[in-house]
């Protein structure tokens, strides 16, 4: 059995080409269903998300993989085959494994270490397993895939230090606040990263959001997602002693806040803390807010060297995940080579038995004068001699396929004895 993956990904094709052929559930279903009955195709895993779409598959036959994918994966998302083409790359057997490692460790995400991921996998692998389209194969390398994730993230500290500005700004608001639950959030400006580190304090358990525009409409459209109130921008003073944190990204060419108006809003909240992200360049916010008591104030200059000191100490934490990943890689071949082993010994067999039919056949033919009782022990000596032959062998190729390294073994017989072309029947449904 061959086992493929080709997808796109957020280094692959741009943004415009992946929406397109991100896949729903409905339309999942129905690519793995056109490869199953139209080719040679034997099991299917449909994995997509916002930033990658991709097919894994277990072929009957090493010949088919990538054109009859790439046909039925245009014909799913309805785009010509001609631009998939240049954005699609395609992996076959311990590179698919070492892939879906990578992937579900975070390593081949836009952000790594982040924690999506797995859980997408996750519902990608269950879907296909409901729909009874994974079989022993797929099944099991899905299943450690899994496995692999949670070690990464339990071994290392890839998850941790995040990496994006709206992630570090959310990082840093959580060292003033130790619990952002029931905390306001006002949003100068509702571009998208104002969006952005505002879906990120949400998650964290801001539940109020102010949100303030020069464009009304826009400030409007961005509370609505958050279950917020729209300010008027001329009134953003009037309503700053209401917020614990201030995520600032308006454009404008001057300051939107100044050191004076702070320190007003800061006796009416009788100096409780205020926490401030400017994220605008040129900057939103008077620098001298700094020195106000109890008001924190920080850049994209600050977020950005944090986030990059967060990222080196990532990559740390992602070669100790490539480690990882290159032992499971090898475990599960080893795990591949024990099926393997069991065909193969299967085959040598009865390549033994049908050489030894052949020669006893003809010997008998010669000699006339041997009795039922004198041929039936020849034939057991010749069984005999068979079993004896091939004892040895069978048992250190079992051994072999536990062992690392024991699929080059098991291939390697296969080619020893020309088995290449037999004892490769269908998985069984487990």
């Amino acid at each position: 059995m061959h086992l493929a993956v080709l997808g796109i990904n957020h280094k692959s094709a741009p943004v415009e080409l992946r929406e397109k052929v991100s896949l729903d559930h409905e339309r999942c279903g129905q690519l793995s269903e056109h490869l199953l009955d139209e080719t040679a195709i034997t099991e299917v895993v449909p994995l997509s998300t916002c930033n990658r779409t991709e097919i894994y598959v277990v072929s009957s036959r090493p010949e088919v993989g990538r054109r009859e994918i790439v046909v039925s994966l245009a014909r799913a998302a309805r785009v010509g085959q001609s631009d998939l083409e240049d954005c699609i790359y395609f992996h076959e057997g311990a590179e698919t494994v070492d892939h879906l490692y990578r992937v579900v460790a975070s390593l081949d995400s836009m952000v790594m270490g982040e924690a999506q991921i797995l859980g997408q996998v996750k519902e990608a692998y269950r879907t296909a397993h409901r729909q009874q389209t994974t079989s022993v194969l797929l099944n099991r390398l899905f299943r450690h895939a899994l496995e692999v994730g949670k070690r990464v993230r339990t071994d290392t500290r890839i998850g941790e230090n995040p990496v994006s500005v709206s992630s570090v700004a959310v990082d840093m608001v959580k060292k003033v606040y130790d619990d952002l639950e029931g905390r306001t959030a006002m949003l100068l400006g509702a571009g998208t990263m104002s969006e952005l580190t505002a879906t990120h304090l949400a998650s964290h358990g801001v539940s109020r959001f102010l949100v303030s525009n020069r464009t009304l409409g826009r400030a409007e459209e961005l509370a609505e997602k958050f279950d917020g109130e729209p300010v008027p921008f001329d009134d953003l003073v009037t309503y700053l002693p209401r917020a614990d944190i201030v995520i600032s990204s308006t454009g404008a060419p001057h300051y939107v806040l100044r050191r004076g108006e702070v320190e007003r809003a800061m006796r009416q909240r009788h100096n409780k803390p205020i926490f401030f992200i400017d994220i605008a360049v040129p900057r939103d916010i008077d620098p001298g807010v700094n020195s106000v008591y109890n008001a924190f104030l920080y850049d994209i200059d600050d977020l950005n060297e944090v986030a990059a000191a967060n990222a080196a100490e990532r990559g740390k934490e992602a070669r100790k995940a490539e480690k990882i990943i290159r032992e499971e890689v090898d475990s599960f071949g080893e795990w591949v080579a024990g099926l393997d082993a069991i065909p193969t010994i299967a085959a040598l067999r009865e390549q033994a038995e049908t050489i030894k039919e052949e020669e006893l056949g003809k010997a008998l033919r010669k000699i006339d004068s041997l009795s039922e009782k004198e041929v039936n022990r020849v034939e057991t000596m010749a069984s005999a001699i068979v079993n004896k032959i091939l004892h040895s062998p069978t048992v250190e190729l079992k051994k072999a396929a536990n062992e690392r390294g024991g699929y080059m073994y098991v291939e390697s017989i296969r080619r020893l004895f020309g088995l290449n072309g037999t004892g490769k029947g269908g998985r069984r449904k487990d």
